[in-house]
């Protein structure tokens, strides 16, 4: 049975499930997810996770991401990008380069956001954007997430890696390169920075550059793999995903311990995650050493 984890480059205006859905067919293989939710206009990097290495989608949410965003100047929208209805229009300021530049620090770091309506957040049982639907609109409280980098590029210049067009050139438009926790709306970080300017903005195209650790130079293409003769050699390890932990292998002994699910002396071992192998270069599993102990998180290994 294929097992491994497919880095796609998923394509605009099919949702992250879509791409599952017929990744499912193509692998003949049920046992398919994805980490970390692309909006249907957005593209880039989606981390899909076939067979048994489903089970690590859990530690795969957590990452940093990037992504390069196009921030439309001097509109103003009630999903916070170009696709929704237009509320505001304003003049781009002369001086909106220089006056960006010294904002951006201000989005730097730790900070708080108030989620969309238009996102798939539940208030009351609801999602917002049932709501947001309706016309309904209630008080989102906000929420703390990390920008750990910003920069800015203005013209229209950039072509993103993966990509055989560049984006479409403006003279109001700047392109934000972010790199950030989980639970960040790049459309409410560019609504905001276009407030904070006083012209107002929304996102007018997205690509996330990287996720999971895994850059778009990694991704593929859905039509490629749905044509490649033997698709499960695409496929990357599911260890792969856990490859800032150190690695142990383990003696026949102690790879007959944790296959029968027994936590391993190790009082040596300094606290943390540790990736364990079987003496043949299996992977068993992802541990976690404490107390002296190291003891099973996930198992890996054909049962």
């Amino acid at each position: 049975m294929p097992s491994g984890i497919l880095i796609i480059n998923k394509p605009q205006d099919w949702t992250s499930m879509d791409v599952c859905a017929k990744l499912r067919g193509g692998f003949h293989e049920k046992r398919i997810g994805h980490a970390g939710t692309l909006d249907p206009m957005a593209t880039g990097v989606l981390p899909v996770f076939v067979g048994r290495a489903t089970r690590a989608v859990q530690f795969a949410e957590t990452g940093a991401k990037e992504y390069l965003a196009l921030l439309q100047l001097g509109q103003v929208t009630d999903t916070q990008d170009v696709w929704g209805n237009t509320l505001e229009t304003h003049p781009v300021p002369a001086d909106a380069k220089e006056r960006l530049e010294t904002l951006l620090p201000q989005f730097t770091g730790e900070i708080e956001q108030i989620p969309p309506m238009y996102s798939a957040v539940k208030i009351g049982g609801k999602k917002l954007y049932e709501l947001a639907r309706k016309g309904v609109e209630v008080e989102r409280k906000p929420r703390q997430i990390t920008i750990h980098s910003l920069t800015a590029v203005w013209g229209g210049k950039v072509k993103p890696g993966g990509s055989d067009q560049p984006w479409p050139e403006s003279p109001n438009a700047v392109f934000l390169r972010v790199r950030c926790s989980k639970g960040t709306y790049i459309r409410t970080l560019c609504h905001d920075i276009g407030q904070a300017l006083g012209c107002g903005g929304c996102m007018a195209s997205l690509r996330r550059t990287e996720a999971c650790g895994f850059p778009l130079s990694d991704a593929h293409n859905l039509d490629q793999v749905l044509s490649h003769p033997e698709p499960t050699a695409l496929l990357l390890p599911v260890d792969t995903l856990f490859r800032d932990r150190p690695a142990l292998t383990l003696s026949p002994a102690g790879e007959k311990k944790v296959r029968n699910g027994g936590a391993l002396n190790a009082p040596k071992l300094s606290p943390g995650e540790y990736r364990l192998y079987a003496p043949g270069g299996e992977f068993l599993a992802l541990s976690q050493a404490k107390g002296g102990k190291l003891t099973t998180v996930k198992s890996f290994y054909e049962v």
